[in-house]
């Protein structure tokens, strides 16, 4: 019988003489392991001195990060402005709703009173109170003669429109803000300039109506002004030496060129001449509008309190004259604040300000005489363009066209915004 070995530790053996199969497995020695487990120190239990010489000794790690004074600025005025955002919009919403309800309570009142001066005659003719009906129209046409007064003199819808434009404008300057705190390196320059831009926007649109309201009705139209004024910088720029480049830098100058200034210069001379002067023109004709409406109302309705007073006295003359001249006083006052005039005046004035800040900083850009210390000239001109809703190419275009036109001796007759 063969035998079969299938592993070195297993071996099997046959004799001849027994039928026994014996079997044997060998198992090697391992080695002796020994495990010592380091010994721990015995401690006994720490007194109160020893915790008081530990906490004594070991400083404590101040693990909020420390913000730097000038960014803690930052957010001081940021918060301010983030109220303020919400201040002007609240009381653009209430100056809103003022002017609908004094529009529609003062046409209902000249309505009813002019019903009344009508109505007058043919029921005094009955036997009818007629004195009641005299006196009623009487003092319904005075309040709206009280009531457009005021209202004319505050305008609600220009009112709204300032806190509309002052929100906007302070959501502008929240969001530059955040972004000199999320740079992570504002300077004392950044934070007086942000303290500066507050307090002229604030100038500009103020919150009360008291001795600090705009005039609504000024003698000649003044662009609106809600910027520090920078013209004694750029003038201090000027003088200092010239502050344009000498034609050899290129375009790699900061991205700025000899033909990029040009450009610049040309565009500032478009919004100077042609469009800030033509909102200019358009706010001094709304304004005269606005004064005439505003005059006209007052006076019709009390030309009807006093005729309604001689309803009756004069046959039908005094009758028709108060009726007519409530209805036209009606249709006055639908006209001047239910088509909000004073809105329109605004509007034209903040645009011939939104010019007048575009060339100001077009010029102050100018006017830096360091190209270094400018904006990137690529970056300033894209903003320029994006400003006056054209693209680069239309921009560079109408700088072309101008200076065309003024070497031929003509003016142009293109504005240089799009937007407006």
């Amino acid at each position: 019988m063969a035998s079969l070995q299938s592993l070195p530790l297993f071996s099997a053996s046959h004799s001849s003489k027994t039928s026994t199969t014996n079997a044997s497995l060998h198992i090697p020695k391992l080695p002796n392991l020994r495990i010592s487990a380091p010994k721990l120190p015995k401690t006994s239990t720490p007194s109160v001195k020893m915790i008081e010489q530990l906490c004594l000794n070991q400083p404590i790690l101040n693990v909020i990060p420390t913000e730097s004074p000038l960014k803690s600025q930052l957010h001081a005025i940021l918060e301010a402005v983030a109220d303020r955002v919400e201040m002007h919009n609240n009381i653009r919403q209430q100056r809103d709703n003022w002017n609908s309800l004094f529009l529609n309570s003062i046409n209902m009142i000249t309505l009813t009173a002019s019903v009344l001066a009508a109505s007058a005659p043919a029921v005094g003719s009955l036997g009818a109170p007629l004195l009641a009906l005299k006196v009623s129209s009487a003092l319904l046409f005075s309040a709206a003669t009280g009531m457009l007064v005021m209202v004319n003199k505050i305008q609600p819808s220009q009112l709204a429109e300032e806190q509309r434009n002052a929100a906007r404008l302070f959501k502008q300057l929240q969001t530059q803000i955040q972004s000199l705190i999320l740079d992570g390196a504002p300077t004392q320059v950044d934070v007086d300039s942000a303290m500066k831009k507050v307090l002229a926007i604030d100038k500009a649109y103020p919150l009360p109506l008291l001795g600090a309201m705009l005039e609504k009705f000024p003698k000649t139209v003044e662009p609106a002004s809600w910027w520090p004024n920078s013209s004694e910088n750029y003038e201090s720029q000027t003088k200092n030496g010239n502050t344009h480049f000498d034609g050899k830098q290129g375009r790699d100058s900061n991205g700025w060129s000899v033909e990029l200034e040009a450009e610049m210069r040309e565009v500032v001379e478009i919004v100077k001449s042609k469009d800030a002067e033509d909102y200019v023109r358009l706010g001094n004709l709304v304004l005269k509008v606005n004064k005439t409406l505003a005059i006209t109302g007052p006076v019709l309705t009390g030309i009807a309190a006093l005729s309604s007073a001689f309803v009756g006295d004069w046959s039908s003359a005094g009758m028709a004259v108060a009726a007519v001249a409530g209805s036209l006083a009606a249709a006055v006052n639908a006209l001047e604040h239910g088509g909000q005039i004073g809105m329109v005046f605004e509007m034209y004035r903040n645009s011939a300000g939104f010019f007048g800040l575009l060339e100001e900083s077009i010029r102050g850009t100018l006017g830096e005489k360091e190209w270094e210390k400018r904006e990137n000239g690529e970056v300033f001109e894209r903003k320029v363009a994006l400003k006056f809703g054209r693209s680069l190419s239309q921009l560079r275009q109408l700088a072309t066209k101008s200076a065309a036109a003024r070497e031929e001796g003509f003016s142009m007759d293109e504005f240089a915004s799009k937007l407006f």
